[in-house]
């Protein structure tokens, strides 16, 4: 079998090999002026003693120390083993009466200790092949395993033996570039991103939490490596993509998934919204805003507000038709007629697509659908009528949909920004007093089907919900009072009526 010489792990490892020796040489001197992170998580001092008493060397590393030099707190302890993680793991199991989830595949076990998440891996060099989502995992050493990681910034780590307790191991300056609050690649991008491109999105996403910028080589890197995500899971993109809308301000992530061309290949819908068409009619040039980036701002704007996940979400999502609904009009210009309606029925194939929990699937719909409802209830001459069934059709869901309509607000002109905030104010005004009149949000037929079906002599069928649901229309028009009485009577006057309507309809 002939040697492949042009392999890139046994080519990094070489390289590897010579900064081992010179950081070998730098733990030893006791001249060497090396950072040292104060440590005092009982879980990580008595994980060091395992350790010594069970001669293995243990490393604190990634996120609990990038997050010492950011102030954050963590839940979730990633630890590397210099040997056999899953040995070692069920030791410290066992010390805390715990259980151990092992995937030796991948050298990888899980210990969770009370609240804390502990994922302990032995020092590992990893290959990607072209077409796989999975790494092939060799043994490595620890500057291997510092190597492999996706970022500087997440490529420290830190003692945890007696000997060098909170000692700081930052080879590729991760401290400085938190400091600089830049991302950068332990190695070159293209490298890093070609072994897991989902790095690629990774690195959307801590810019996005961090508040980072990414270096120009990240970007470049992205920007010709995009179509790789194509390998990865729609579940693993995703993840990721909501952690970006989870963050203080999601616009910095998701820009920057547009912008190197990943979002096609996680949202594509989305992505669609991005770019102007500009028209001329009669020497006049009529331009609609980029709604992409409108949309970036309402949820930023929303974000600041809450941090209800699907609430988001169905910012993101609220003008998501508009592409498919756009026409121009000549003397007038562009109109986005319908769109609210056709984006609620897109939420079904965009859950599906996106992998998303279908518990959240009706909220999003409602407040795609309903999201412009509130602005057409300005008018002073408006009905009671079409401010109960906002208040009926928005149920739970009310006061996020008027959060969410506030977020819409766009406009850089503070004149108009101040009236619709105040016309808004004055719709909930309004939804709140018909809602105390009409006693809405206990609303529902107070007439109910079993007894539709005793007076009617009807068994469960379509026609009893039909029946009920022509009540509730009586009481939201405002033909007859939220009420027993004049519910029933109203129903025991029209029933015959409408039962001859009914078998009409059926033959």
């Amino acid at each position: 079998m002939t040697q492949d010489k042009s392999n890139p792990i046994k080519k990094n490892r070489k390289k590897i090999r010579k900064r081992e020796t010179v950081f070998t040489i730098d733990i030893k001197n006791e001249n060497t002026n090396l950072d040292i992170i104060h440590i005092n998580d009982p879980i990580l001092i008595n994980i060091g003693k395992i350790a010594d008493e069970n001669a293995v060397s243990v490393f604190i590393v990634g996120g609990f120390v990038r997050d010492y030099f950011l102030g954050r707190e963590r839940s979730d302890y990633d630890l590397t083993v210099v040997g056999d993680a899953d040995s070692y793991a069920r030791l410290v199991a066992s010390h805390y009466h715990s259980k151990v989830v092992s995937y030796p595949k991948f050298r990888t076990a899980f210990v969770p200790v009370g609240h804390k998440k502990l994922e302990f891996v032995g020092t590992r060099v990893e290959e990607y092949l072209p077409d796989s989502r999975k790494p092939i995992v060799q043994e490595g050493t620890l500057i291997d395993d510092l190597t492999r990681r996706d970022f500087t910034v997440n490529a420290m780590a830190a003692g945890l033996n007696k000997k060098n307790f909170g000692t700081l191991i930052d080879i590729f300056g991760g401290k400085n570039d938190i400091h600089s609050k830049i991302l950068r690649t332990p190695l070159e991008a293209n490298k890093t991103f070609e072994d897991d491109p989902l790095r690629m999105v990774r690195a959307a996403r801590f810019a996005s939490q961090l508040d980072f910028s990414i270096d120009s080589s990240i970007q470049q890197a992205i920007s010709k490596m995009a179509a790789r995500l194509d390998i990865i899971s729609q579940e693993r993109k995703t993840d990721e993509f909501l952690k970006i809308l989870s963050s203080a301000k999601p616009s910095i992530g998701l820009a920057i998934l547009h912008q190197t061309g990943q979002l096609k290949y996680i949202f594509t819908e989305l992505d669609a919204l991005g770019g102007i068409e500009v028209r001329t009619d009669n020497g006049r040039e009529y331009a609609h805003k980029d709604i992409l980036y409108h949309t970036f701002q309402v949820l930023d704007n929303l974000s600041e507000k809450t941090d209800n996940l699907w609430l988001r979400f169905a910012a993101l999502v609220h003008d998501i038709a508009k592409p498919r609904t756009k026409r121009f009009i000549k003397g007038s210009g562009w109109t986005f007629h319908g769109h609210e309606e056709l984006g609620a029925k897109m939420m079904k194939d965009i859950f599906k697509k996106l992998k998303l929990p279908f518990e959240y699937l009706p909220y999003v719909e409602n407040l795609v659908r309903l999201h412009q409802r509130p602005m057409v209830l300005v008018d002073d001459g408006v009905s009671d009528s079409a401010v109960r069934r906002l208040a009926f059709n928005a149920g739970e869901a009310l006061e996020d949909l008027f959060l969410l309509c506030r977020s819409d607000i766009t406009t850089n002109n503070p004149k108009l920004s101040s009236k619709y905030l105040n016309n808004y104010d004055l719709v909930f005004k309004k939804v709140m007093a018909v809602q105390e009149k009409d006693k809405l949000r206990e609303f529902q037929s107070p007439v109910r089907g079993d007894e539709i079906m005793k007076i009617c002599n009807l068994k469960p069928s379509r026609t009893v919900g039909y029946i009920k649901t022509l009540i509730e229309e009586a009481i939201l028009d405002g033909e007859i009072q939220n009420e027993y009485e004049a519910a029933l009577e109203f129903f025991l006057r029209n029933k015959d009526e409408w039962l001859t309507r009914i078998k009409k309809e059926k033959r």
